[in-house]
């Protein structure tokens, strides 16, 4: 059992969306909550994501603002022109949840990527 505290407190790879207009806010309130597990801003694309973790090497904690329908259209599109290839069109998929409204695409690799917007419309 590892007893080091600077290593036995860290998160493991988690990452939420959050809305839009209250993303400063949740970013401000988790860097103050994760302070004393020494948690600081690593990673920060201004109003879109940040990654947080005790040094840019261990980057365990994302928060993102929360993707619309119409950013999971552009993805798609974005995707489908630079090579991407179809996995399952923009649109709902209710077997996953109510407002559950995604996309997927295979990456070069085929790697299958998916865009997902979660809010009820």
């Amino acid at each position: 059992m590892n007893t080091d505290p600077k290593t036995s407190t860290m998160l493991d790879h988690f990452t939420f969306n959050v809305p839009t207009a209250r993303y400063d806010e949740i970013v401000n309130w988790y860097l103050a909550a994760l302070a004393p597990l020494n948690y600081t801003k690593q990673f920060d694309f201004p109003g879109r994501a940040c990654g947080l973790g005790p040094d840019k090497s261990q980057v365990s904690f994302w928060i993102g603002a929360r993707k619309d329908h119409e950013t999971v259209d552009a993805f798609y599109e974005a995707a489908m022109e630079a090579g991407g290839k179809e996995n399952g069109k923009p649109g709902p998929r209710e077997m996953y949840g109510p407002h559950y409204y995604g996309a997927f695409v295979l990456d070069p690799l085929g790697n299958n990527i998916e865009v997902v917007d979660k809010t009820a419309h």
